[in-house]
């Protein structure tokens, strides 16, 4: 993941002579395989003034597994999972508690064992409890249930002060908020993660595939449009798409309605359908309702190379959906034809989740939101320079394009530009102060940095030293 932030260390499509460093990986890791290896390292790191990365799968757009000359604390074999009866006064029922190793595709696995389901991401690989969980996490269940974030019971973390600590809505409530959607690699390394599960449930998903090919232009963005248009209605039945808009493609891939028939996915499309009829334009259609979500999940779900692109996104209301989708379209037209760029639409609505008591640090944007935007251009593996150029171009070029469009709004933090000019207030909605007090009061001698994190500022990357994380004074 995220080979911008290697900076071109070892790579293989270069000619033979090229140099082969270490550069910004770290220089060696930790495999801890108990909540004793964490704190030992936190100690060791300490007192030797070491820079400290934490790594799980490493899926990760930001680079925040990545640090020149760091010893990483490897989680990936904390992957243990029990089904518990939690009984809390803020929670009773089933609920699931893993380690933060454990990936997505292994928690509904294991929930399904189990007549259950758990939030969790539609893409297989990611380690549910890490950055993915802590910065809010979306996924095909969200519109039912709301964000991952928002399922948590509690945490187990050790701090930047080598406490071992248990957090949840009755107990270091302050941690607990912070981890609950105030982003990864900041306030601890989590050794578990407890979160809510449901029933399980029938699901229906579906794929449509569409193309401009042979029909007139405006025709293709007019049924795009109409697509957009229906996506608030799609997202209030608690319903979830994945839609990407490539030049001249779309593919919307998949739909997932748990809970929900055939009959009703199809009557869900049918806006988009009747305008693909109308312009007499060919398509693929497939809907298949399932016994349990897992099935959707495993047939709709394909694997793909998360790893080959640099992102920029941004949250877009339901209300620019409302009173100006005219406008978007503009806008997804241009990334499109005229400048090449993938854009994928994640749908979802979490205006409705149950929250935790007091809540959590997921930016309020969320709450508001139809879909979050995201913007992709091609990592070139043989032309650094050449995603310099393209970073720079969606914080300054692409990105306006749509912060233009909603004024005051805000990004999903995981998948996002990592040069956000605004980042604090685009990531984190009005939280980042509450978070920073939080940040200092569990890591005094900050030895959590992640870039874009809550306290990043105090740090920067010495380009002259290696990469070397210096103090700002």
């Amino acid at each position: 993941m995220a080979p911008y932030f290697t900076n071109n260390s070892c790579n293989p499509f270069l000619e033979p002579t090229a140099p082969c460093t270490l550069g910004n990986l770290a220089v060696y890791a930790v495999n801890a395989t108990c909540t004793e290896d964490i704190a030992k390292t936190m100690d060791f790191v300490r007192r030797h003034n070491i820079r400290l990365t934490i790594r799980n799968t490493g899926h990760d757009y930001m680079g925040k597994a990545a640090g020149a000359g760091s010893l990483t604390i490897w989680t990936h074999y904390l992957n243990g999972m029990e089904v518990l009866n939690y009984n809390s006064s803020f929670y009773t029922g089933k609920a699931l508690k893993m380690g933060p190793g454990v990936m997505n595709q292994d928690a509904f696995r294991f929930t399904q064992s189990h007549g259950l389901v758990n939030v969790g991401s539609n893409c297989q690989t990611v380690g549910v409890a890490g950055g993915y969980t802590q910065g809010g996490g979306h996924g095909p269940l969200g519109s039912k249930f709301g964000l991952a974030a928002d399922q948590a019971l509690e945490w187990e973390v050790v701090t930047g002060t080598g406490e071992v600590l248990t957090a949840r809505p009755d107990r270091n409530q302050d941690l607990y908020w912070a981890l609950s959607g105030g982003g990864g690699g900041t306030y601890g390394v989590v050794t578990s993660l407890t979160v809510k599960t449901y029933p399980d449930l029938s699901t229906t998903a579906s794929n449509l595939t569409f193309t401009s090919a042979g029909i007139d232009s405006a025709h293709y963005w007019d049924v795009v449009h109409t697509w957009i248009r229906s996506l608030p209605t799609l997202t209030g039945s608690g319903c979830w798409a994945s839609w990407v808009l490539t030049p001249g493609v779309f593919t919307l891939g998949p739909g997932t309605c748990p809970g929900k028939d055939r009959e009703f996915m199809s009557d869900l499309l049918q806006p988009t359908l009747s305008k693909l009829r109308q312009y007499n334009v060919s398509y693929n259609l497939s809907i298949t309702e399932f016994p349990t979500f897992y099935d959707s999940y495993v047939e709709y779900n394909s694997p793909w190379n998360v790893s080959n692109a640099q992102l920029g996104g941004r949250l877009i209301p339901k209300s620019l959906i409302e009173d100006n989708s005219t406008a978007l379209l503009d806008v997804l037209r241009t990334y499109t034809d005229d400048f090449g760029l993938v854009v994928s639409g994640v749908t979802l609505n979490v205006s409705q989740a149950e929250l935790p008591p007091g809540g959590n640090a997921v930016t309020p944007v969320w709450r508001t939101a139809v879909f979050d935007a995201v913007l992709g251009t091609a990592y070139n593996y043989s032309d650094y320079h050449a995603n310099t150029v393209l970073a720079n171009d969606m914080t300054y070029k692409y990105l306006p394009m749509l912060e233009r469009l909603t004024p005051g709004g805000g990004a999903y933090l995981n998948e996002a530009d990592f040069q956000q000019p605004d980042y604090k207030e685009v990531f984190y909605g009005g939280n980042y102060d509450r978070l920073l007090k939080i940040k200092e009061k569990y890591d005094p001698n900050q030895i959590f940095y992640a870039i874009t994190a809550v306290g990043s500022d105090r740090w920067y990357e010495d380009a002259t030293r290696g990469g070397r994380l210096c103090r700002v004074h």
